[in-house]
């Protein structure tokens, strides 16, 4: 990973110091989970010798969009209206599709006003890291629920939730997503390989991320509370990320063994399958055991939806890593001229 020292700095692959990598100091409360999973974004980048200006962070209105401005300070950045993250998204990659895309919601921005933008990103599988920082509560307003919170909740100032949750998890797999993982933000190992996996993803990689807020909605008995997540949370299998050194090919492995799937750039994530009837590339089976823990009130972590086989949108378009970027393209090459506009509007006469 690091390969020389600049002063008493360890530097890595690309010359770059850990606190390269860092962004503005956090707003957020003491103990949020949502500063964790910045950490780890901090962390994973250095290690995975990422340039900064080739990421953009998209974000749109919570205490979640807050996130980006605490990781990676010299990558670009815009902070949408609410819900209208993955549209900006959608447009930048498209206008670049040579960055890398975080993308950081809540369950707020995300499942609720944002629901029909991201069911649409997933349906296009844009290329893009999709964060959902989870904690069933709108925190930066003051504690009412969200579309994620558990029926039955009961809290001080908002009553009972009445409705049954969103999951976001099942919304992305049923729109189209082909990686779709959850976890917590109190196992910053689970959550550091996630996210290696997630930048080497092909299309969309939607993590949801269990993320309490300290604040509001942290009483024991809800799902999306720190103690909840320790003492409930059932990983479905191990994940570690390793670097393509040799093709692995697996079709069928028995329980408490390991299964490596291979991704778009060669990357791979290994699996230890810790169910017998289980397997993340069957989809049925995928939604069949989300809906078995919410009715069971578990808390499952792991990656539990990959399929590598749809083009991104970017490829869709035939936009290959050979392809210049549109945004350096010259402007005769991306405005037509006078004559051939006047041959369009022919055709319409």
């Amino acid at each position: 990973m690091t390969t020389e020292t600049r002063g008493r700095q360890r530097v890595n692959a690309i010359g770059l110091e850990f606190t390269d990598y860092k962004g503005s100091p956090t707003t957020l409360c003491q103990g949020c989970g949502h500063n964790s999973i910045a950490n780890q974004i901090i962390q994973v980048a250095y290690e995975m010798n990422i340039r900064p200006d080739e990421i953009i962070k998209l974000s749109g209105i919570g205490c979640s969009s807050k996130s980006p401005a605490y990781f990676l300070g010299m990558s670009h950045g815009f902070n949408a209206l609410h819900g209208r993250m993955p549209a900006i998204g959608t447009g930048a990659l498209l206008a670049n599709h040579h960055l890398k895309a975080i993308g950081v919601s809540g369950d707020g921005d995300t499942g609720s006003i944002g629901m029909g933008q991201f069911k649409h990103a997933c349906r296009r599988n844009v290329r893009m890291v999709y964060i959902v920082e989870n904690n069933g509560v709108y925190g930066l307003t003051k504690g009412q629920f969200s579309a994620t919170a558990d029926e039955g909740l009961e809290l001080k100032y908002a009553g009972v939730n009445e409705l049954p949750p969103i999951d976001i998890c099942q919304e992305a797999i049923a729109a189209g997503a082909g990686f779709v993982a959850r976890t917590f933000s109190g196992d910053p190992t689970q959550v550091r390989e996630l996210l290696k996996a997630a930048l080497s993803h092909r299309g969309l990689a939607v993590l949801d991320i269990i993320s309490p807020c300290v604040a509001f909605n942290n009483k024991d008995f809800s799902t999306m509370s720190y103690t909840y997540g320790k003492e409930h949370g059932i990983q479905l299998h191990e994940i570690g990320y390793i670097p393509m050194r040799e093709e692995i090919y697996i079709d069928e492995y028995a329980p408490g063994e390991e299964k490596v799937v291979e991704l778009h750039d060669g990357a791979h994530i290994v699996l230890r399958k810790l169910e017998s009837d289980y397997d993340p590339t069957d989809k049925i089976a995928a939604m069949a055991r989300l809906e078995r823990a919410v009715r069971n009130r578990e808390f499952i972590t792991g990656l539990i939806y990959f399929d590598n086989s749809r083009p991104s949108l970017a490829e869709l378009n035939r936009l290959d890593a050979d392809t210049p970027a549109l945004v350096h393209l010259p402007e005769e090459k991306l405005r037509p001229s006078r004559e051939k506009l006047d041959q369009v509007m022919a055709r319409f006469l």
